[in-house]
């Protein structure tokens, strides 16, 4: 009989490790959720930065007239295609 209370003393020991270790568990659970969901908002705040940082480089960098006149060329050849290919489209 003694043997059968000592059992039943251990298998309550045993439920409440485990009840103990179920709480311990969900409330892990939640606070890898809670990091996840910081670092997503982390991310998408270095993100941001980055976007920033690389438009203040861009607006920071000094164009010289020679590159100014080469890209105009650029972009007035690529209008006069696109005039082109619009003027055949509307025929």
């Amino acid at each position: 009989m003694q043997e059968l209370t000592l059992l039943n003393d251990k298998l309550d020991a045993l439920l409440r490790k485990y009840a103990s270790l179920k709480s311990e568990n969900q409330r892990l659970q939640e606070t890898i959720a809670q990091q996840v969901e910081e670092i997503g908002k982390l991310q998408e705040k270095v993100a941001g930065m980055e976007e920033n940082v690389l438009a203040s480089q861009i607006s920071n960098t000094a164009i010289s007239d020679s590159e100014k006149d080469v890209m105009k060329k650029q972009l007035d050849t690529v209008i006069g295609e696109i005039d082109k290919i619009l003027s055949t489209l509307n025929d």
